[in-house]
């Protein structure tokens, strides 16, 4: 089947950007947990700079480590969505929403209370059940035990 160019492209582009911004967010973190764990991931690997122009952080080991992670990580995101398997999921998966009906403003309302209803009444009924069932097995046990 041959495809355009641009097919499936937001489906890709929220994918790809969902995934860099998630890989963004953890090697964040790591930069952070690395530089709180040990001295020698905190000192600056370049003498006399205590931050990198631009950034704002400083040239440690955990700044390599995480900054490698995270252009590795953007690198293999990238061909992998560009397998075409993953890609022609994407496509479909776009082509898919755009033959969606999305409901409106007052059906979302109506629905999400109908739902609210229908989760307050089984709440309600699961609570009495649990209720009576607790309180009839006390009575057999506390009956045939002489408790």
């Amino acid at each position: 089947m041959a495809q355009l160019k641009d097919q499936g492209r937001m489906a890709r582009m929220l994918a790809f950007w969902s995934l860099a911004i998630l890989l963004f967010f953890g090697t964040t973190w790591l930069h952070t947990e690395l530089r709180i764990t040990a001295d020698v991931f905190s000192r600056s690997l370049i003498p006399g700079m205590e931050k990198l122009p631009l950034i704002g952080v400083p040239p440690s080991l955990a700044f390599v480590i995480s900054f490698g992670l995270l252009v590795f990580g953007i690198l293999f995101i990238k061909r992998w969505m560009a397998k075409p398997d993953i890609a022609e999921t994407l496509v479909e998966t776009e082509n898919e929403l755009r033959k969606v009906t999305w409901p409106t403003l007052d059906e979302a309302i109506n629905g999400s209370f109908v739902v609210i209803i229908a989760v307050l009444f089984l709440m309600a009924f699961l609570a009495g059940t649990d209720y009576v069932l607790t309180r009839v097995t006390r009575r057999v046990l506390i009956g045939i035990l002489g408790w």
